[in-house]
């Protein structure tokens, strides 16, 4: 299992704010070539990249690469497939399935020409669109070489623009197509679906608050924009010590009722069955697969 409860972005021109990412707990870092890096300074971000990613400890480094619409897509992976310390592309802007199909190849084609194994290069696709959220459940399953999703909902963002919808804190206006974006990963088998960015720095509280939401609805990390809401999103997307004894006393009473001859048993006064039990595990493993990063990256959570 794959965690990663925060991914931050990094606007790849950005030296100073390059230099800082040894020092910061995030679960992985999105060198960023699309929306936040000016035209002009592509070529000046990639090679940056190049030379910042490798230094990264552990797999952390992904790459948010232009979208197919731009003159700048081929270049990207051209650049990056088969780079050292690449853990693979956000590809952002997926609005059909066609999107996706062509993105695949095209990377397969730099694959072969490369002698790396096709689909060895993975990918993360952002939903920023009303047709890519429609066609989300199409678009995720159609290559073996995605392994998340980003629901791409940030204030006044592409998907507001593509909804007409007006985006609040609270978040009901766009509650629907965050939901729709998470069942569709959820049905793709994604362990870890990533929700959006909050953008408004400057509000802890909200951040925290939407984050919070975000752990109930499903969500198991989401993209962040600022060092300052990394610890947040590491603690909240971290199940409590609480839940941890809770559901290992769970796996071990189901076990234990298992060996009796018998599939259900109470815990605390609630009934446990194989479904409580499977719930239970999945947790556990998601624990362990956050002790794991953790240990790579040396940066423990408070307990």
């Amino acid at each position: 299992m794959k965690i990663w409860r925060s991914l931050l972005f990094v606007p790849a021109n950005q030296e100073r704010m390059m230099n800082k990412l040894a020092d910061l707990p995030a679960d992985g870092f999105i060198f960023d070539l699309e929306d936040t890096v000016p035209d002009p300074e592509k070529n000046n971000a990639r090679q940056m990249t190049l030379e910042y990613m490798p230094k990264v400890m552990g797999q952390r480094s992904w790459i948010r690469i232009n979208s197919l619409s731009t003159g700048f897509f081929h270049e990207d992976i051209e650049t990056f497939v088969g780079a050292k310390g690449l853990v693979g592309f956000i590809v952002p802007k997926q609005d059909c399935l066609g999107d996706v199909q062509a993105v695949d190849r095209m990377i397969a084609s730099v694959e072969i020409a490369r002698g790396i194994q096709v689909g060895s290069t993975p990918i993360i696709v952002m939903m920023e669109s009303a047709n890519g959220v429609l066609d989300s459940r199409a678009i995720m399953t159609s290559s073996t070489r995605i392994e998340s999703m980003i629901y791409g909902g940030g204030e006044d963002g592409d998907m507001n623009v593509s909804l007409g919808a007006t985006w609040t804190s609270e978040g009901p206006e766009m509650m629907f197509v965050r939901q729709f974006s998470l069942v569709s990963a959820r049905a793709a088998g994604f362990e870890c679906p990533l929700d959006g960015v909050f953008s408004n720095v400057r509000d802890p509280e909200g951040f925290r608050s939407d984050t919070q939401l975000s752990r109930r609805l499903g969500f198991r990390g989401r993209t962040v924009i600022h060092p300052n809401q990394i610890a947040d999103a590491n603690t909240i997307y971290t199940p409590t010590q609480a839940q941890i004894e809770y559901y290992s006393r769970v796996v071990a009473a189901y076990e234990e009722a298992l060996t009796r001859g018998v599939a259900s048993t109470t815990v605390d006064g609630k009934l446990v069955d194989l479904a409580m039990a499977k719930t239970a595990q999945r947790l556990l493993d998601h624990v362990a697969a956050i002790n794991q990063i953790e240990a790579i990256t040396g940066f423990a959570r408070k307990k």
